[in-house]
């Protein structure tokens, strides 16, 4: 396929993993039909690829060590980021921010 760069196999995992510039659906869409097998994606990301990792939705105890489920759902995405309104109120009395209230 163009824009495969590595195909790595592992037959005692059943695990196929394809690197390279290519849509994930054509990936396993060719690869089911080659092998005749039932294909799926991978549904996790590295730990570290994630905003909020424990994010409702995003965290997933199933997930092997260091990985966390992709979602690439805007709603479920929006449910791991801060509003300004809260951004705004946890800075308020923050000891780097210069123009913070102090109270005392």
């Amino acid at each position: 396929m163009k824009g495969v760069e590595s195909v790595d196999i592992e037959p005692k995992a059943h695990k196929v993993t394809v690197v390279g510039y290519v849509e994930a659906s054509k990936v396993v869409t060719r690869i089911a039909h080659r092998t005749g097998k039932k294909a799926e994606p991978w549904p996790y990301v590295p730990y570290g690829v994630v905003e909020h990792p424990y994010a409702p939705g995003v965290y997933d105890k199933k997930a092997p060590p260091g990985y966390v489920r992709y979602s690439s759902d805007p709603q479920m995405n929006h449910l791991a980021r801060a509003s300004s309104t809260e951004v705004r109120y946890t800075t308020a009395f923050s000891d780097e921010n210069t123009a913070a209230c102090s109270v005392m």
